[in-house]
């Protein structure tokens, strides 16, 4: 079974997400975004073993934890992020431009379109989707309906683009071709808010239209 802990942390209240094939008990990360030792004694707790850090994009606030979290376990697990966000990494996240300083972990292995992760038994597809952020990924297990869409779409709302690297026009086909081709029973998993789903968004979505 597919079990996913959600953890609202820092301060621009980030969506961490734990995910855990439980008959393993194999673990991964999707965006620690703040307080890493908490993500890991969480994890702990249930008896799963974090095996992969899998980075939507590199925003001071979807990688603030990733230091504390890989110094927390047992042994350093790969931090997966896509290449045309390490620039962005190395500076730290932008967190400077917000007043923050983070340290953003170890160097990331890169991420590209289509590549398949595997958790336990299950596979997820990393789907690149720029617009928020060149580098800007989702992570798709079409086994479990589910997908974590970081900061590319948010309960009937949308990543903005104001920031740099931000596109719109790329952000909205992002949208159209990598969530809005996949089933409407799809959950939903954002950088922040509450949960969605793709069928409630193409309908209810004002930003982006089916």
């Amino acid at each position: 079974m597919l079990k996913i802990i959600s953890l609202t942390l820092g301060p621009v209240q980030t969506n961490s997400f734990i995910v855990a094939d439980t008959d393993t008990g194999d673990a991964i990360v999707v965006d620690p975004s703040w307080d890493g030792a908490l993500v890991a004694k969480t994890a702990a707790e249930q008896g799963w073993q974090i095996k992969e850090i899998w980075l939507t994009h590199a925003h001071f606030d979807h990688i603030g934890g990733v230091a504390e979290l890989v110094d927390a376990l047992p042994e350093a697990p790969p931090v997966l992020l896509h290449s045309d966000d390490l620039d962005l990494w190395k500076k730290g996240g932008g967190a400077a431009l917000f007043g923050f300083k983070i340290d953003p972990g170890p160097e990331p292995e890169t991420l590209i379109n289509g590549q398949i992760l595997q958790l336990g038994k299950f596979s997820f597809e990393t789907r690149h989707t720029p617009g928020h952020r060149p580098g800007h990924c989702a992570f798709y297990c079409a086994d479990a309906d589910i997908l974590f869409s970081g900061d590319l779409i948010f309960y009937r709302s949308v990543g903005r683009t104001d920031l740099p690297g931000g596109d719109w026009a790329t952000l909205e086909a992002s949208i159209r071709e990598q969530v809005y081709s996949l089933p409407d029973q799809t959950r939903i998993l954002s950088g922040h808010g509450e949960e969605t789903n793709v069928g409630d968004e193409k309908e209810n979505n004002h930003f982006v239209r089916a």
